[in-house]
């Protein structure tokens, strides 16, 4: 079964660490069976969330609730919003396809609110099943 959980050591994240040029990094990994299957490298640094690298092997879904993931905990945190600053470039594709990211810019605004989309969609689905 597929649980998403923070990681609270970095061993074996040294090179993002480094990246993070001293900022308080976080690691949230997917574990399948005691095994991780991906993860996400972010921080909180006052209003935004920054996004550092992630690795979804290459499945769309792990990489939506990777994300989701750290979009939730923002909010909880007050964040609204987030900034991707990922060196791999080939990774903001996944990110475009699930309408993290718009265009080419790197910030996904208003968490909140995206959080609660699929809320209103099945609302939205609901109220017009009723309608005749």
């Amino acid at each position: 079964m597929l649980e998403i959980q923070e990681k609270f050591d970095m061993a074996g994240y040294e090179e993002l660490v480094a990246a993070a040029n001293g900022r308080k990094l976080h690691i949230t990994e997917a574990m399948d069976g005691g095994r991780a299957v991906g993860f996400i490298a972010y921080s909180y640094e006052g209003d935004h969330t920054v996004v550092y690298d992630y690795s979804d092997m290459g499945d769309l879904m792990l990489c939506d609730g990777l994300v989701r993931s750290v979009m939730f905990k923002s909010v909880l945190k007050g964040i609204e919003t987030m900034f991707f600053e990922i060196a791999d470039e080939s990774k903001f594709g996944n990110l475009k396809k699930l309408r993290f990211l718009i265009g080419d810019g790197n910030v996904c605004e208003d968490l909140n609110s995206f959080m609660n989309a699929c809320e209103s969609c099945k609302n939205k689905n609901t109220s017009s099943k009723n309608i005749d």
